[in-house]
């Protein structure tokens, strides 16, 4: 049985304040946890899942994880699940320093205030399925460890580098092409195997600052031929990605 005083410390860490606290943050499900594990980025300081679960990841997990595996019943896990529908099993995983951004000679994105959880955890994603291993995100953009993101990267997050920086004073000290995702450039089928840039993608309501879109080389259009107003920050990144990749 999961004690109270347990129990209650995991629920804490579905918000920031206590993830700071302790430097560590939640993760859930059959895919995320043991990718996360096996990715070694993180240290894993606890595993809990129900016995069915524990069983048949026991043998695969040993190989890289050495810490407490923590077996609970259904019931206590869906108190200190952040899921809606929770899944069999959760963890508990320190945060990692953010290694620096290398930059040259490749493709890597920077986001201006991306608020949405779900977005940033997709775009991470998609950002890993295109082999980009840098997001730049500036200090506003929502929260990396929030459990909303670490769910919905489905493991991404242990291979693609994310560091939080003063974003207008970190691109004016960079040499590189800035490449805004905008409605007013070039239509995106006239960028096609670019080598070396950053991809700028801005707010979802507001899209990129005024002071940023200023600092761009280029700006990137998604041609439309329906009526919406604008497309989904993650959907964007990733048609531009499958475009100048």
């Amino acid at each position: 049985m999961l004690s109270k005083t347990h129990s209650k410390y995991i629920q804490s860490l579905h918000h920031k304040k206590f993830r700071d606290a302790d430097n560590v943050f939640i993760a859930e499900g059959n895919k995320v946890v043991p990718e996360l594990v096996q990715s070694k980025r993180f240290v894993c300081m606890e595993i809990l899942g129900t016995k069915e679960w524990l069983q048949q990841h026991e043998v695969s997990l040993r190989k890289y994880y050495d810490g407490p595996l923590t077996e609970i019943e259904t019931f206590e896990l869906e108190k200190i699940s952040a899921l809606s529908t929770p899944n069999q099993v959760l963890a508990i995983f320190k945060k990692a320093e953010a290694a620096p951004a290398i930059i040259d000679k490749k493709i890597s994105i920077v986001l201006d205030t991306i608020q949405d959880p779900g977005n940033l955890g997709t775009i991470i994603r998609t950002a890993d399925w295109f082999g980009i291993e840098n997001i730049i995100c500036s200090a506003n953009c929502t929260e990396m460890y929030n459990p909303k993101v670490a769910q919905s990267t489905m493991g991404s997050l242990g291979r693609v580098n994310i560091t939080y920086v003063n974003l207008p004073t970190w691109l004016a000290q960079q040499e590189i092409s800035l490449y805004a995702a905008a409605l007013d450039g070039k239509p995106v089928q006239q960028f096609r195997n670019i080598k070396e840039g950053l991809l700028i993608i801005g707010n979802e309501s507001k899209g990129i600052s005024k002071e940023i879109m200023e600092m761009v080389t280029e700006k990137i259009t998604i041609p439309k031929t329906g009526e919406a107003e604008s497309l989904n920050a993650a959907v964007a990144t990733g048609i531009i990605l499958s475009h100048i990749v």
